[in-house]
């Protein structure tokens, strides 16, 4: 049941799930297509397993072209040397990072 989302998390008519079977959620899944189809050039990425999962997931999608975004507070592995590595000296160089509080006020500006 690990794929299966809790309900506060259920989403919205019309959302796109993705479901990953490798540590990027870009291989082996619809979501380059999906993403394209919809105009989206920016990805904001969070969650388990930030050396393996986030880190793989960030990587693909900089190779892809996205601008990324990392809310580094928004994602946790059970590795702590492991997250610090990706959060210090990986994702700089893929994308910005802030935490979700800096990512949501930053889009409210220039989005509100």
């Amino acid at each position: 049941g690990w794929d299966v989302l809790v309900d506060a998390l259920g989403g919205h008519p019309g959302d796109i799930v993705v479901t990953k079977r490798n540590w990027g959620a870009f291989y082996g899944t619809d979501l380059d297509l999906q993403l394209r189809r919809r105009g989206v050039t920016q990805i904001v990425l969070g969650g388990i397993a930030t050396s393996i999962g986030v880190e793989s997931t960030a990587r693909a999608a900089h190779e892809h072209g996205y601008h990324v975004t990392l809310a580094t507070d928004a994602m946790t592995d059970l590795d702590a040397e492991g997250h610090r590595n990706s959060i210090e000296r990986i994702f700089p160089r893929l994308g910005e990072t802030g935490t979700t509080t800096e990512i949501i006020e930053l889009l409210e500006r220039t989005h509100g």
